[in-house]
């Protein structure tokens, strides 16, 4: 069996009163010559077309090459390039992989989790978060009704211009408000994008030491490791959790050996794809740290995620971005959930299958650059 062509698919999926997300995704397809195609997401929050370049460039040299030697492609594709790393060219990576893994189980007649060493567990826990229409509180009412055990709120929005601390402020109060709403049982979390600094960071996570969060992610900027493990550090009984805008093992490498976090948040997507984050997550367990994928994308890189958390022993929890109706009708089969978790899949491959006429029909659109500003104007970034 041999590749035959490589190409990528963007799908628009706009913001609407029922969801609040604005979205493209990226969509990659490979077709082979024994009539087996695979299909991957590398989907990249505003920069989609630069990382469907790369995939057309890949495919110079991946044509004709035996799409089952996953690891063997995955090597030359990172390897090959004079500049590594960097999320455009891991996001190329991460899709293509995706689409061999889907082709490898398609051949075998194996879902992937599979041939990964088979099922850890018999579903994959998902948490919503706050993608909805409603206020924060009344989404995560629904969302336990619907039977969801874990829901990611996000700080409010300040009207007055950027203060960190009056952030982390407000943050606390949110929690605390959550908290007492949805009551004890929910597992509760709250991402901050790495909006604060240090000192910010550690004021919050002293506000929220008696509301049991299951962790607060991305709390400051992922650049600098010692930074944050000065802030998990300081009130340990809090777990944090970052990893979102790191790539590959390397770019993991010195956050896991130093323990920085309690949690790692690889993004399938990005981060080197089913192949890697395997790697990623073997390595986290070495030193007791559970990962709990980033995973604000589309269904494919969904099912990728399912696949990989069936057989991860310590993966802990899976994002779960809702984008009614676009989610569910990309693809031919809706992917199973029920109560809060995703069935595991028993068709081979992915289990997967995207409906490439609804894909033309919902274009890319354009997703503008945005920041934070001072109440002087300046960028508010630490």
């Amino acid at each position: 069996m041999r590749i035959t062509n490589i190409q990528t698919m963007h799908c628009g999926a706009p913001a609407a009163p029922e969801a609040r997300l604005n979205r493209v995704w990226t969509f990659v397809r490979i077709e082979t010559d024994s009539g087996i195609h695979g299909t991957g997401e590398c989907s990249l929050f505003k920069v989609n077309q630069a990382v469907a370049e790369v995939v057309e460039r890949f495919g110079t040299f991946l044509i004709g090459q035996d799409p089952t030697r996953v690891e063997h492609l995955w090597q030359q594709m990172y390897r090959r390039p004079f500049f590594r790393g960097g999320p455009i060219l891991n996001a190329a990576i991460s899709g293509i992989d995706m689409a061999l893994w889907d082709i490898a189980g398609k051949a075998a007649g194996l879902p992937v989790y599979r041939m990964l060493g088979g099922p850890l567990r018999n579903r994959v826990r998902a948490y919503a978060r706050a993608d909805l229409a409603g206020s924060e509180v009344d989404q995560v009412l629904e969302a336990q009704r619907q039977g969801f055990t874990g829901f990611k709120i996000a700080p409010p929005h300040l009207e007055a211009g950027f203060n960190e601390f009056a952030l982390a402020k407000a943050a606390v109060d949110l929690v605390a408000t959550v908290r007492t709403a949805a009551g004890p049982e929910l597992d509760l979390m709250i991402d901050f994008h790495g909006r604060l600094s240090p000192a910010a960071a550690t004021r919050f996570l002293h506000g929220v030491r008696d509301h049991d969060l299951l962790f607060a992610e991305e709390l400051i900027p992922p650049d600098n490791v010692p930074a944050y493990a000065q802030v998990t550090a300081a009130v340990p009984e809090v777990p944090c959790a970052t990893g979102e805008r790191l790539y590959t093992r390397w770019g993991f490498r010195e956050l896991i050996e130093s323990r920085a976090v309690h949690v790692i948040q690889p993004d399938i997507c990005y981060a080197g794809g089913i192949s890697e984050l395997r790697r990623i997550a073997a390595h986290a367990e070495t030193h007791y740290i559970s990962m709990a994928p980033h995973n604000p994308n589309g269904p494919v890189a969904t099912a990728a995620n399912i696949q990989l958390a069936a057989a991860t022993p310590n993966f802990l929890i899976l994002e779960y971005a809702r984008k009614p109706p676009y989610f569910e009708n990309v693809l031919q089969q809706p992917l199973a959930f029920a109560d809060g978790h995703f069935a595991l899949p028993e068709a081979p491959g992915l289990g997967v299958e995207l409906d490439e006429a609804f894909i033309a029909a919902n274009p890319p659109h354009e997703l503008g650059f945005g920041s934070d500003t001072y109440a002087d104007g300046s960028v508010a970034d630490i």
